[in-house]
């Protein structure tokens, strides 16, 4: 894939930046971008001819194959402020810039409230609640001299079903939808949409590992209206949406992506 000039600020047509996106070329950073969401997210915003940079501490040799040559795997912990500055900082050197920002990595640990350790409590709001503070703080000053960004930051629909072995889980995705809010206000007038993405129990190996040996996938399935076990690809479409040109006054919230277990 050769490089062409992407646009440093919003193309013509308002705070929405016009309707297509189409000839724009954005630059991503997607954290957790391994496998799993992570993995499916940098994959569409390639075929969306984005530049993607995937940050994560295991391999991402097989999301690279998938994306080919607009992909700069960076190796990075999100919750060590050091690593995570200098991986932004190599995301835009290598490709001139930096716009959206995919806050996706995180851990999914069930665990009894009574048997939550404090280390365990801590080591979860590390990775879910204090991984997206990392990077959006370092991405900020990229994003603002583009003139145009997007940060996207992936909850869970926990939030509004509270489920009892995910006491820990639930509060850190509840924070970064209080995060989400309140940075949206922050950031908006430089032209930067802050949204969040709630999916629903989705098949990755980490959810299989964690939930899906069980039943757990078809116990979820039968409390949605749709009827169906939710894929990675099942998210791609509302990420593109957030992440879109004509997407400038969709800002601060929190879309829901179940299958209508939790309406809201």
């Amino acid at each position: 894939m050769t490089d062409t000039p992407f646009m440093s600020g919003p193309p013509s047509g308002g705070a929405s930046g016009g309707t297509s996106g189409a000839g724009t070329r954005r630059v991503a950073l997607v954290t957790g971008a391994a496998g799993g969401l992570g993995r499916e997210f940098a994959v569409a915003l390639a075929a969306r001819g984005h530049r993607i940079a995937g940050l994560d501490l295991a391999d991402m040799s097989g999301t690279g194959e998938l994306v080919g040559d607009a992909f700069h795997p960076v190796r990075a912990d999100v919750t060590d402020p050091e690593e995570v500055e200098a991986a932004v900082q190599e995301t835009a050197d290598r490709f001139g810039g930096l716009h959206i920002v995919v806050n996706n990595a995180g851990i999914y640990p069930p665990l009894e409230f009574e048997d939550t350790a404090l280390e365990d409590w801590r080591r979860i709001m590390r990775v879910n609640l204090d991984g997206p503070f990392l990077v959006a703080r370092a991405a900020l000053p990229h994003l603002k001299a583009a003139g145009w960004g997007r940060i996207v930051n992936i909850a869970s629909a926990v939030v509004f079903l509270g489920p009892p072995d995910l006491v820990a889980y639930t509060t850190s995705k509840a924070g970064l939808v209080g995060f989400t809010r309140a940075l949206a206000s922050a950031v908006g007038a430089h032209g930067i949409t802050v949204n969040a993405i709630a999916p629903g129990l989705t098949r990755t190996a980490t959810a299989a590992r964690t939930t899906g040996a069980d039943g757990g996938f078809e116990r979820v399935r039968d409390l949605q209206v749709v009827r169906a076990v939710a894929e990675p690809g099942d998210l791609v479409s509302t990420l593109l949406y957030v992440c879109g040109e004509g997407s400038g006054f969709l800002t601060g919230q929190t879309i829901n992506v179940d299958g209508g277990s939790a309406m809201h």
